[in-house]
C-alpha cells in the first residue's frame, strides 16, 4: 500500500480518491472547497491538507484532478503549489484534461526537482469514475508508467502508457474527437427517426446491435429520446476539450473539418443555456432549429 494524495475533488476526483482509499492506501486530500475535503475524509478517512503542497509532503504518488490548464498550474506551481511539496522520487499523477503543451512544461519542471511526472486523462466519466471503471491514457517514463500503474489500478478498467510525455494528453484528444462526431451523428439519427414517425426505441434496439453501435448509443438514447440532459458529462467542459484538440491539430497540421463543426454546434446549445447539459444535447438544438 501507498501513501499518496489526491488534489481535486470534482465529480471524478471524489471517487477516484475514494477508491484509492477502498484500495487501502494511504490518501491525504486537498480541494479548494475545503468542506468538499472534510466530507471525503468523513466518508472514506484519511486526512486532509490545507494546500497543495502540504498534501503531497512525504507522498510517494501525487494524483491531481482539476478544471484546466490555468487551474493544474495553479495547484502545482508556486510557494504552496503542489511541486514546492512534492519529494524526490515520488510520482506526479496528473488526470485533469489539459494542452499537451502544459504537460510537457510541468513535466520538465518536475523532471528538474528530481520527481516524475505521468500525464494520464480519463475518459468514462462521473459514472466510470463512481464505479472505478475509467480508461486512463498516460505519457511519460516508462519506469514511472510501471510503479504508478498499480495505484491507478484502484480505479481503472484500462490503462495504457502511450509514449513519452504529453502522450496521454494527445490520446484523449483523439478521443474526444471520435465521440464528438459520434454524438452529432446519434442526434441527426434520432431526430430523424423522430421525424419520420419511426418509434426511437424500437429502431434503437435493432440498430444497436449492429455496425452503428456504441457506448453512446447504449447509455444515452434513452434520455435523448425523453429530453433530458441534467446527467453526464456537461457541454461547457466538451467545449473546452474541443478547443484544445483544435488548438493542438493547428501546431500539427491535422485536419478536423467534423470536429471543428460540432465544436460551433455545442455554442449554440451553450447560448440556448445548456452549459451544464450533457453532451447529448446537441439533439435539442435539432429540434429548435
Amino acid at each position: 500500500m501507498a501513501k499518496t494524495a489526491f488534489i481535486g475533488l470534482g465529480v471524478m476526483g471524489y471517487p477516484m480518491a475514494g477508491h484509492l482509499a477502498a484500495a487501502g492506501h494511504d490518501v491525504v486530500v486537498y480541494n479548494r472547497t475545503e468542506a468538499k475535503s472534510a466530507d471525503w475524509v468523513r466518508t472514506h478517512g484519511g486526512a486532509s491538507a490545507p494546500t497543495p503542497a502540504k498534501a503531497a509532503a512525504g507522498a510517494e504518488f501525487v494524483f491531481c484532478c482539476v478544471g484546466n490548464d490555468d487551474d493544474l498550474r495553479a495547484v502545482t506551481l508556486g510557494e504552496s503549489g503542489a511541486f514546492s511539496g512534492t519529494g524526490r522520487d515520488a510520482v506526479f499523477v496528473d488526470h485533469t484534461t489539459v494542452s499537451a503543451k502544459v504537460t510537457r512544461e510541468l513535466s520538465e519542471i518536475a523532471r528538474e526537482k528530481g520527481f516524475a511526472f505521468v500525464d494520464a486523462p480519463v475518459s468514462g466519466g462521473e459514472a466510470g469514475a463512481q464505479n472505478g471503471a475509467l480508461s486512463v491514457m498516460c505519457g511519460g517514463d516508462q519506469t514511472a508508467y510501471d510503479r504508478a500503474e498499480p495505484i491507478i489500478d484502484a480505479y481503472a478498467k484500462a490503462c495504457r502508457r502511450l509514449g513519452d510525455s504529453g502522450a496521454g494528453q494527445l490520446t484523449k484528444m483523439v478521443n474526444q474527437i471520435c465521440i464528438a462526431g459520434l454524438v452529432q451523428g446519434l442526434s441527426e439519427g434520432l431526430h430523424f427517426a423522430q421525424q419520420a414517425g419511426l418509434d426511437g426505441r424500437a429502431v434503437v434496439d435493432v440498430i444497436a446491435h449492429g455496425a452503428a453501435g456504441s457506448w453512446q448509443m447504449s447509455n444515452r438514447f434513452d434520455t435523448m429520446l425523453d429530453d433530458n440532459f441534467d446527467l453526464g458529462f456537461a457541454v461547457d467542459w466538451m467545449r473546452k476539450d474541443m478547443g484544445i484538440c483544435l488548438d493542438e491539430a493547428k501546431s500539427n497540421g491535422a485536419k478536423l473539418p467534423v470536429t471543428a463543426l460540432v465544436d460551433q454546434f455545442y455554442a449554440d446549445v451553450q447560448s440556448m443555456g445548456g452549459g451544464r447539459w450533457d453532451t447529448s444535447s446537441l439533439i435539442r438544438r435539432l429540434s429548435r432549429t
